[in-house]
């Protein structure tokens, strides 16, 4: 219930981006790619996304990217790093555009994108909540549509958690 949750709001942020491009002009492959995930306080410490649970805003994330193009035309290791700040949604977002030469067609195409991604925690500016508990994740979905030459890929959430557990609301059933 849980990743359905969570994978729902991934796809919810993604409908609402104004930023992605729907057509592709050129006849070189250009890639759009997208790494996103969601942060969210832990409220009791229960490692799931309860109903006292609540996604952070203002919490920032590293995020490292290396791409592998195995096109026939190339074969570079591309790698991007970058921090991130979560919105009032408790989204953080990496828009890397213009990936030249890189398709994202599936991955039984000889052309496909090869990517090893992680996003990890930094910081919390939550008084409230503010111990980590996912710190770290690999753990990616990958949407991609071959029409706009687009790949977007949605992380497992991460967490931070209250210093101390409130009974009284959590161990309530």
């Amino acid at each position: 219930m849980e990743k359905k949750l969570i994978m729902l709001m991934l796809l919810l942020q993604l409908l609402s981006l104004n930023s992605l491009s729907l057509g592709q002009s050129s006849s070189t492959p250009t890639a759009n790619i997208t790494v996103m995930g969601l942060v969210y306080c832990d409220v009791c410490s229960n490692n799931s996304f309860s109903e006292h649970s609540y996604f952070m805003p203002g919490v920032e994330v590293s995020i490292i990217c290396r791409f592998k193009a195995a096109s026939s035309r190339t074969r570079e290791m591309l790698t991007f790093s970058a921090n991130r700040t979560t919105n009032e949604l408790g989204l953080y977002k990496l828009d890397i555009t213009s990936v030249e030469g890189v398709s994202c067609a599936a991955e039984a195409d000889k052309d496909s994108l090869m990517a090893s991604c992680q996003a990890s925690l930094i910081d919390s500016y939550s008084d409230s909540c503010n111990v980590p508990g996912y710190k770290t994740t690999t753990d990616q979905v990958l949407f991609e549509s071959k029409m706009s030459n687009l790949c977007v890929y949605g992380f497992t959430a991460l967490n931070f958690r209250p210093f101390k557990k409130n009974i009284d609301l959590c161990d309530k059933q």
